[in-house]
This record gives C-alpha cells, sequence and structure tokens, in this order.
C-alpha cells in the first residue's frame, strides 16, 4: 500500500472485519500463533516532560509521585521471571535520577538474577548513554514518536524536540536495540493524512516493535474534555500497520481495555502478537495513570500474568516460549 491507499482505507474502507482478517492472516503467516507476554514495570511516574496528553506531565499536582528503589524493581524482576515470564519492560517517566550509572548498574543486577530481556522505555538520552545501556545488557529499546506532523508535536510536546526525537530513534538502533516506537490514535486535531503518514514511517524506520494506542483524555492535562471512542480507529490503524510491518512484534495495548472489555481480545484479531501484562507492585499501580480508566489496578502481578494466559487459552492460541527477539534482525543475520 502506499499513502493514498492507506488514506482510502482509514477513510472510507467500511469493511472494517475485512482489513482484520487479512492483517490477522499476515501475523499467522509471518509470527504463528504465539502471543508474547512481556511484564510491565512502571518503576517511576516522576516526569520532567509537560507533554499535554499525559497524565504523568510534570504540572499535573495531582498525581501521588512515586519512585521505585533499585531493590524493588530487582526484586520485581525476579518475581516475573518466576511467574514465567522471558521478558520484561522498565517504563517509566523522564526522572533524572535514574541516571545512566544506576541504569547500567540496575540491568547488570536485573541479568545476573534472571534470563530476562529487558527493554526500557524511559524516554530521550544523549547518544552514548544509548550505547552503555546495551553495554550494560539491555537489549530493546521502545520510545513512541507519537505522531510525524512536526506542527502537532510541537503543539502537544511544548518542551520537546522533534528533530532530536528521531535522533533518538536512530541512535537506539546504531547502538545496537532492537527498536520499537509508535503512536497514539484520536489526538485532538490529528488528521488522517498523518496518520497515514506516521504508518509509512513505521515501515522506514525498520522497526522491530509498533506500539498503537488510542487517545484517551486524562482529566488532568490541557486535553481534558476532548473525549471520543478511538477504538475502532486505533484497531484499523494497527491492522494497516500489521499489513505494511509483517513482521515487527505489536502489543495488544492495554488501553484498547480501558474503552472496551474486549479491547485486547480484539486487538489480537486486528494483527497484535504480545501481551503485557503488569507487573507493577499494586501499591503504585493507581498512581501510574497515563489515560483515566486503566485495567488491572488492583491485580496482583501473578494474577496480570494469568490472566493474560486465560486470553490467551480462550482465543485458541499458545504462549510463546522463546524471548520474541526481532524477527525482521533475526532474517537480516541469516540472510533472509
Amino acid at each position: 500500500m502506499n499513502k493514498s491507499e492507506i488514506i482510502e482505507i482509514l477513510l472510507n474502507d467500511p469493511d472494517e472485519d475485512k482489513i482484520f482478517r487479512e492483517a490477522d492472516d499476515i501475523r499467522r503467516k509471518n509470527l504463528g500463533d504465539e502471543i508474547h507476554l512481556r511484564g510491565l514495570l512502571e518503576f517511576s511516574n516522576i516526569c520532567a516532560r509537560n507533554c499535554f496528553y499525559c497524565g504523568l506531565r510534570k504540572d499535573n499536582p495531582f498525581v501521588k509521585r512515586y519512585r521505585l528503589k533499585e531493590d524493588e524493581i530487582l526484586a520485581c524482576c525476579v518475581q516475573g521471571w518466576q511467574l514465567g515470564l522471558k521478558s520484561v519492560v522498565l517504563q517509566s517517566g523522564e526522572d533524572g535520577y535514574f541516571n545512566i550509572s544506576r541504569m547500567e548498574n540496575l540491568i547488570s543486577q536485573i541479568k545476573s538474577a534472571t534470563k530476562l530481556a529487558v527493554t526500557l522505555s524511559t524516554g530521550e538520552l544523549a547518544r552514548a548513554d544509548y550505547f552503555r545501556l546495551k553495554e550494560a545488557g539491555a537489549d530493546r529499546f521502545f520510545m513512541r514518536f507519537e505522531t510525524s506532523d512536526p506542527l502537532l508535536f510541537s503543539k502537544y510536546k511544548p518542551d520537546s524536540s522533534y528533530i532530536r526525537r528521531f535522533d533518538c530513534l536512530r541512535w537506539m538502533r546504531e547502538a545496537g536495540f532492537q527498536v520499537g516506537s509508535g503512536i497514539m490514535v484520536g489526538l485532538p486535531g490529528q488528521s488522517v493524512k498523518s496518520i497515514a503518514r506516521d504508518i509509512m514511517l513505521f515501515k522506514e524506520l525498520e522497526l522491530d516493535m509498533i506500539g498503537i494506542g488510542p487517545f484517551i483524555a486524562h482529566p488532568d492535562t490541557p486535553l481534558a474534555g476532548s473525549n471520543k471512542n478511538n477504538l475502532k480507529a486505533a484497531l484499523k490503524v494497527l491492522a494497516v500497520a500489521r499489513i505494511l510491518c509483517p513482521k515487527a512484534h505489536m502489543p495488544a495495548a492495554s488501553a484498547m481495555e480501558a474503552l472496551s472489555e474486549q479491547g485486547r481480545e480484539m486487538a489480537l484479531r486486528a494483527g497484535a502478537n504480545v501481551i503485557m501484562p503488569n507487573i507493577t507492585p499494586e501499591k503504585y499501580r493507581g498512581d501510574y495513570l497515563l489515560y483515566p480508566g486503566k485495567i488491572a489496578l488492583s491485580q496482583s502481578p501473578l494474577e496480570t500474568v494469568q490472566s493474560a494466559r486465560e486470553l490467551i487459552k480462550k482465543m485458541g492460541r499458545k504462549e510463546a516460549q522463546d524471548y520474541g527477539h526481532s524477527l525482521r534482525r533475526q532474517n537480516e543475520r541469516e540472510g533472509a
């Protein structure tokens, strides 16, 4: 598909189920019926940024801030490993306390205590820092560019640089990371044309992981009140992205389930192949609210993992037993 064809599908194609089936077929042919579980650990909600859409933005006075200690983070990762997870995603706001030296030490401890694959989602860094984190043992880095529209980006991320964002994604690749990025669907002012460009950019960036979720307005942000159920739109974007990027790993975002009880299942039937059960301790989880309606706030890590496994079983699929490393890059190494 080219950009015009993507726009036509997103705007005018009434047969959503057909698009979802095509995406699901492509997922099956390239990635099989296995679903990867990646434990999500939200280790700090302290952030130096003021993104207009995010509930953790620096100027939100209603957030109860927290920061897990290094031994707490390690204990959560060990628990995830004991629960049978193969991968953990360490996610936080841009918290200056966790400097590169602390993160290097933390990654080293996790790798010594477990055999987890480690994904970092901690924001923008200096080029050399990505190399240091990769050398410490981290496997993947995920950072959404949110929108390929420079004007929309600067409007909703007023203290961030559009150019710098894409520099960081390039530096991650140069450092040897498996790289993930993505967008929100339904931002006020977002056009179908810019979403089509986003999808084309996924392919151009040769992403190993693609995260797509619906925009959900947070009441304590400048975008409060711009509520709209963007689930179907996000699912359609996910499906088209799967068609264009057949080998990328794509999570069924928990934000999908914030809009529908079947949201994650719908995503898994529209091309997604990853579930990210939340393994953050329950006492912190309710304070990491990027958007309202977050699921599984009172479930223990054991319960969130069990819930994910029950969904996999319900769908007649299998839980992946491998690490879910980049299939695209594996094919490159094999000369495919």
